[in-house]
């Protein structure tokens, strides 16, 4: 069977190829040169449920609690990503932050994630440190009864996505 993925749309959605946007850092051919970049391939490690780039690109003071095997068994399906603000992040900066909406299903409903997410270059390479959900209705869905979801905010209030707090 011939090997499509060259004609295949990158998941973080832009309007280029999978293979000549981010799947050349999923697959270490090269390294995101902007926090936008780094945001926008990690969307898509979730997607291709690519632990190994998630734990790679995290900040290495965080990498430790970060379980490899729970992006392999994810069961969210993935549907869009949408770049809401940057901040910084460019090829000269030192960090940047990058507001961003995703959107997934997860036990047949809808839900969308918005978090602010914050960037650093360490040692030449953008990394992720850390998060906060902009808003405490960031995560919507059609029916007011619906469960909390893993990657939902934690209605602990503490920031932290539910599958890192009371999850």
């Amino acid at each position: 069977m011939p090997d499509n993925s060259e004609h295949k749309l990158c998941p973080c959605g832009s309007t280029s190829n999978f293979d000549a946007c981010c799947g050349r850092f999923l697959s270490g051919a090269d390294h995101p040169k902007t926090a936008e970049q780094l945001m926008r391939s990690r969307y898509c490690a979730f997607v291709t449920r690519n632990g190994a780039y998630l734990k790679d690109t995290l900040a290495a003071e965080k990498q430790a609690g970060f379980d490899v095997d729970t992006i392999a068994d994810d069961k969210t399906n993935w549907i869009g990503l949408e770049i809401i603000d940057r901040k910084a992040g460019g090829i000269l900066d030192q960090t940047g932050q990058v507001e961003f909406i995703a959107r997934f299903s997860e036990n047949g409903h809808e839900h969308q994630l918005h978090e602010r997410s914050n960037f650093e270059r360490r040692a030449g390479k953008w990394v992720y440190v850390d998060g906060v959900f902009p808003e405490a209705d960031s995560i919507t869905s059609p029916t007011p009864t619906s469960r909390v979801g893993r990657n939902d905010p934690c209605p602990c209030g503490s920031g932290k996505k539910f599958k890192k707090c009371c999850g």
